[in-house]
């Protein structure tokens, strides 16, 4: 085993209604490494995370994607937030995770979104990562295979909770394009999903547990490759705020606590792969 192995675990600005002050001593203080947030826009924005982030002794990561529905519009959105965020020294990201490309949109259309993140990480030395996620790229498993066949320079945010709830099933079927698809993960998003939706109510109920077991199987391929390579791991733990997570009806009221379970998430993860 290569010594130089590091895991990062990151908490998500997802459904967090407080300031980015309060938010990063709350990830502080459960014992996150860092925190994973939407690249913000604004000057303002931008300063008073750099701020929050030095004050809490905190690591980041960068979330950056195209919104338009329309191609051309789409692509130069991602383009600038993209360059936007690797150009900035204040505080570079340990990775850049992308929602890019539609899953309506050609396979030429998606590439240049792949073409360009590899120029730019070449280019800064910072890893750029596509997200499998619905309605993006890399939507499906059966999707993702092209992308993988044909882009060596891929490489992937694997949020493998997508996959179950398009694939309708654990994917035990599709072994041969899980193991290529951890053989190009650098970055995870450790979220529960099973056959009919992206996210079980609570990971710690036992009737989920063919599901957890699924992934955490899935992880523990990408950890021993890392260990085996003495390269760094980031893993942010990505349960949701409603509708991802299951509410009651009339009420609204979220089945669970979001943040518990991700503090929960991040225990787990430590005493699985820093033991």
């Amino acid at each position: 085993m290569n010594n130089k192995f590091e895991l990062k675990i990151l908490a998500t600005s997802w459904g967090f209604t407080g300031t980015t002050g309060e938010f990063c001593d709350k990830a502080k203080k459960e014992g996150y490494d860092g925190i994973e947030v939407l690249w913000p826009s604004g000057k303002k924005e931008q300063d008073d995370l750099f701020a929050a982030l030095e004050k809490y002794e905190l690591e980041v990561g960068v979330l950056c994607a195209g919104f338009d529905r329309q191609y051309q519009k789409h692509l130069e959105e991602f383009i600038a937030m993209t360059e936007e965020a690797t150009a900035q020294t204040t505080r570079p990201p340990l990775y850049i995770n992308c929602h890019s490309g539609r899953d309506y949109f050609s396979y030429d259309q998606n590439k240049a979104f792949i073409d360009h993140t590899t120029r730019l990480s070449k280019e800064t030395g910072i890893m750029i990562c596509h997200e499998t996620h619905r309605a993006r790229i890399l939507y499906s498993a059966p999707a993702a295979r092209h992308y993988i066949d044909t882009i060596p320079e891929l490489r992937i945010t694997f949020d493998v909770s997508h996959w179950c709830n398009v694939s309708e099933s654990l994917l035990e079927d599709q072994q041969e394009t899980i193991d290529l698809a951890l053989s190009r993960v650098d970055h995870i998003h450790a979220r529960i999903g099973h056959p009919e939706g992206p996210q079980v109510n609570d990971p710690r109920a036992p009737e989920w547990e063919p599901a957890v077991n699924a992934h955490l199987s899935w992880w523990d391929q990408v950890v021993e490759a890392k260990r085996k390579a003495g390269e760094r791991l980031t893993i942010l733990t990505e349960f949701g705020p409603p509708d991802y997570m299951p509410t009651l009806p009339h009420t609204r009221d979220p089945l669970s606590d979001q943040w518990a379970i991700n503090v929960h998430m991040l225990h787990l993860l430590r005493e699985r792969y820093l033991r």
